[in-house]
């Protein structure tokens, strides 16, 4: 398929294929000798792969470090995303229950509490506060909060990203130098926004394990990820 017949069929501009093809995150099999891109299937199968990322809020560069993994797994990347966008439609259903409600409400026709006014809205609440700071104090994290805020979407899209290239790991050796490095920038990550001794860092993987809400959490990027995490992080701090 040439440029313009793959900007057809996916609604993805010619000017942005063209931007794809010069960043190497989406490079046509075949460049004719009039300097024509042709698209393979699998490259159209590459882009879907990619539009799927982008509706997740992923940044270009962090899909082509996804997509140039050698552990990459197609199949595991649909899985993931299914899991995210099924998420990200049962809080978008909870918001539009709440926009309902709330024209109800205007309109006379019901009660509405102040809390029912925020139902559904993500605002980075956090149900493990309480323990975390039963365990490390207030003002760590009162810190790490504050610095949660100061990164905003992009420590979300690292942590996500961090998550999915755990996952595709997860049915590796916890000890191999691979998932030692990965987890080493979880490791990395979670002291940019908090302050965490190796000791803490095991402890915080038991509880990825031990705690039904934060495995079920972590297993929505892959299941069995929670006690890969945990056997990693074991790992990682008794080195």
């Amino acid at each position: 398929m040439k440029v313009k017949e793959v900007a057809e069929l996916s609604g993805v501009s010619v000017r942005t294929l063209h931007h794809y093809d010069e960043i190497g995150l989406l490079v046509p099999d075949t460049l004719t000798e009039a300097g024509y891109r042709v698209y393979s299937d699998e490259n159209v199968a590459t882009l879907q792969q990619i539009l799927f990322f982008r509706e997740l809020g992923f940044p270009l560069k962090k899909i082509s470090e996804l997509l140039e993994s050698p552990s990459f797994n197609r199949l595991e990347a649909f899985e993931l995303q299914r899991n995210m966008l099924t998420a990200k439609r049962a809080q978008l259903d909870s918001m539009i229950e709440t926009i309902d409600k709330t024209l109800q409400f205007e309109r006379g026709e019901r009660e509405m509490t102040n809390e029912e006014k925020f139902s559904g809205f993500d605002l980075g609440d956090n149900p493990y506060e309480q323990e975390a700071r039963d365990r490390w104090g207030n003002e760590a994290v009162d810190k790490a909060n504050k610095n949660v805020e100061s990164f905003g979407k992009e420590a979300k899209e690292d942590m996500n990203r961090i998550y999915f290239k755990l996952a595709e790991l997860r049915y590796t050796d916890p000890a191999s130098a691979e998932a030692q490095e990965t987890i080493g920038e979880w490791y990395t990550f979670l002291n940019k926004i908090g302050n965490y001794s190796l000791e803490a860092f095991e402890s915080l993987g038991e509880m990825y394990v031990a705690d039904e809400r934060f495995m079920k959490n972590i297993d929505k990027f892959g299941e069995g990820l929670a006690e890969f995490m945990r056997d990693a992080m074991k790992v990682y701090a008794g080195k």
